[in-house]
């Protein structure tokens, strides 16, 4: 019952958060934060899209793409223009090694641009060939992070992924190799498939333990309420009281061997993760359809492709949609976001703002400390055993809201 109304709040809270104004791009400045945001790059160019899906996601056209990354490149001297510097890259997509030389090229020119120290970089098994390695590692990676889903052959077929990458057998003899080529190799997993069930999840958390893998993000399924729809007709309803027990079996049997990053990201040692925006707390969106969160404005590139090409040659920031928040706003985005991460530092929070964060944060603490959730143990609250699967709920509906928002601008464009 709590977990239901938990959902229902989250998803009436973060359906609302994501109500964007079309056009009227802000002027971005660099803000004076000391730490220097990340650069999230998008690629949105797959040679076959996955059903499940809800990114911003295209078939792959080699002309396009390449004059896609071109564009890319343009945008990066465009922020370096403004005077921005940024620390971290992260490139998502789609599939950000579809064209690996432009890929390439474009963290070079980000390397020449700002003083970048870490870069993560997500890709698919089909790509992690001899050459595309030694290419990642030329141009600085740190970060593999690698879509697997799952080793189960019913699942992959289900997923639509047999046939383009392969058996789970297959793909795990692809993954292997890899090991120790990056400072971390992250495997992304997905769990409550409507088709999965208990003994799928054990085998694949069998084959990962025996990989011995770096990171294992452990994703729920996250679709935006069309793709729901569809997986629904095909496979039946997602079930989130399997959700619960799937994730509560997933941490008995990666912890302790592994430790946690995030709700769902459990890691070795100290890494960059997927969910970039638990350790860094701006970042600038570029490439189609990508967004950003630079001093309290969240906004988002157009999703067009060929517009977004056209307004980058045209030297135009290509923002097609903004928020800007409120400071209580952004105090509870912050909240959301660090907890995600499984403690809020209450000095770190002072700091940032000036104290009055406790007035408008007290009546969540108080909630979900008296649910369970949270517990002080100065200077920090942390999540308990409990507490993780609340966020898991939360940041399940905010990344649907953000599918939907993602669903609601492209098919506007």
């Amino acid at each position: 019952m709590l977990n239901a109304i938990i959902t229902e709040r989250a998803r009436r809270e973060f359906a609302r958060a994501m109500q964007f104004e079309n056009g009227g791009a802000p002027q971005l400045h660099p803000g004076d934060s000391q730490k220097l945001p990340l650069l999230y790059i998008h690629i949105p160019f797959c040679e076959k899209l996955c059903p499940y899906c809800s990114f911003h996601r295209v078939l792959f056209e080699r002309t396009l793409c390449r004059d896609y990354f071109s564009a890319l490149r343009k945008e990066i001297t465009l922020y370096k223009k403004a005077g921005y510097r940024f620390s971290g890259i992260y490139v998502g997509g789609g599939t950000p090694t579809v064209m690996i030389e432009e890929l390439e090229d474009t963290l070079a020119l980000a390397g020449e641009c700002f003083p970048i120290r870490e870069i993560s970089v997500e890709t698919n098994p089909d790509h992690l060939t001899d050459r595309n390695i030694a290419v990642l590692k030329k141009a600085g990676v740190n970060r593999l992070s690698v879509g697997i889903q799952s080793f189960d052959d019913r699942l992959l077929r289900d997923m639509d992924r047999y046939e383009k990458y392969g058996s789970g057998e297959v793909i795990a003899r692809r993954l292997s190799p890899v090991l120790g080529n990056f400072d971390t190799l992250n495997a992304d997993m997905i769990f409550n498939f409507p088709s999965q069930n208990m003994q799928n999840l054990e085998r694949d958390i069998d084959v990962l333990m025996s990989l011995g893998v770096d990171q294992i993000t452990y994703y729920p399924l996250m679709i935006s309420d069309s793709t729901r729809q569809v997986l629904r007709e095909k496979f039946g309803q997602i079930d989130y009281r399997k959700e619960e027990q799937f994730y509560h079996r997933i941490a008995e049997r990666l912890l302790p061997a592994y430790r946690l990053s995030s709700a769902w990201c459990f890691s070795k040692k100290e890494a960059m993760i997927d969910e970039y925006i638990v350790d860094y707390d701006e970042y600038a969106g570029i490439g189609s359809g990508s967004i950003g969160y630079l001093n309290g404005t969240c906004y988002a590139n157009t999703f067009h492709i060929r517009e977004y090409i056209s307004r980058i040659d045209h030297d135009e920031m290509p923002i097609a949609a903004v928020r800007t928040f409120l400071l209580r706003d952004q105090m509870r985005y912050d909240f959301l976001m660090k907890l995600f991460g499984t403690k809020l530092d209450v000095r770190d929070f002072r700091t940032k703002y000036r104290g009055i964060f406790y007035r408008v944060l007290w009546p969540s603490i108080l909630a979900f400390s008296l649910a369970g959730s949270l517990t002080y143990r100065a200077p920090c609250f942390h999540l308990t055993k409990q507490g993780r699967y609340t966020w898991v709920i939360m940041m399940r509906e905010f990344f649907i809201a953000v599918n939907n928002f993602r669903d609601f601008f492209r098919a506007g464009q």
